[in-house]
């Protein structure tokens, strides 16, 4: 990173100076994943009651944030250097990004290698800063070779933009996905219906109601429910059908899994979801 600082500000490069910007962000953003890992292997206690392994869904949204914001910045300074260009020194500029792109590769191949990049948001995160600079190395080793053949400068410029663009898409699938999990909504390689049709498929089961599905953080899913069944149904018989029924959901990746048993003559509501309703009291209003 220190190399590309000095090295963009020689040469005169955007393309190196954002390359150095990624790899600052990528610093950081290893050092908040890093983070979040040792955080997250916290034992659960009374103030935590699930451990603290939601560590790893927030550094997932810093890093996602940071990345739209520092591809933005990059698209930003790349318009401004087709309204104001400057003279780059398209030979230093070359060998800088080159050493720079071995560099990302090395360290790409490492989190392939030792790391789920896939399932894990957290590394994700991180995994897709280091490709972010894979990219913008790429970017100035092309802006160098078309400005030293060809004389091509605003090409540079166009590869960059686009390279940027494909980094802010990745940042932002990456906050969505965290927010989506912080929002405690439904995995979204999981069907609900499928789930709820699951439980009410188990011998023993009238109804379902108050369905929930959550991520509490990468790879660890839960869910809660409420159970109607047969009023003369045995304590044996009752958990045989839950020890079935948390089975069932393990192969769906459910591996947390709360059933609250009743009877029909519980009073309760017809609708699977559970319908929370915000109430404004006079207290509220005054």
């Amino acid at each position: 990173m220190v190399i590309e600082v000095i090295g963009g500000l020689i040469t005169n490069s955007l393309a190196l100076l954002a390359d150095a910007g990624h790899m600052l962000s990528d610093a950081v953003s290893l050092f908040i994943a890093l983070m979040a890992f040792k955080f997250s292997s916290k034992i659960a206690d009374y103030g935590k009651t699930y451990g603290y392994r939601r560590f790893e869904i927030l550094a997932a949204v810093i890093n996602g944030a940071t990345l739209v914001l520092v591809s933005a910045y990059i698209i930003y300074e790349a318009v401004e250097r087709f309204q104001n260009p400057h003279q780059i020194a398209s030979r230093g500029m070359l060998i800088i990004a080159f050493v720079g792109l071995l560099v990302n590769i090395l360290v790409a191949w490492i989190m392939m290698r030792g790391a789920d990049v896939k399932e894990n948001l957290n590394m994700r995160g991180a995994y897709l800063h280091v490709i972010s600079d894979m990219l913008a190395s790429e970017g100035a080793i092309i802006s160098a070779l078309l400005s030293m053949f060809f004389g091509w400068a605003c090409a540079g410029r166009f590869a960059i933009i686009m390279m940027a663009i494909l980094v802010l898409r990745s940042g932002y699938l990456v906050t969505k996905s965290s927010v989506h999990v912080l929002m405690e909504g439904a995995p979204d390689n999981m069907d609900a219906e499928k789930v709820s049709q699951k439980i009410l498929n188990t011998n023993g089961i009238n109804a379902i109601h108050d369905l929930h599905i959550w991520t509490i953080t990468s790879g660890l899913n839960a869910l809660t429910c409420h159970a109607v069944v047969y009023e003369k149904m045995t304590i044996e018989e009752s958990e045989k059908m839950l020890r079935k029924i948390e089975h069932d959901l393990e192969h769906l990746n459910i591996h947390h899994v709360t059933i609250q048993l009743e009877t029909p003559a519980h009073k309760h509501d017809n609708s699977v979801l559970c319908s929370v309703k915000a109430e404004i009291t006079a207290h509220d209003r005054h």
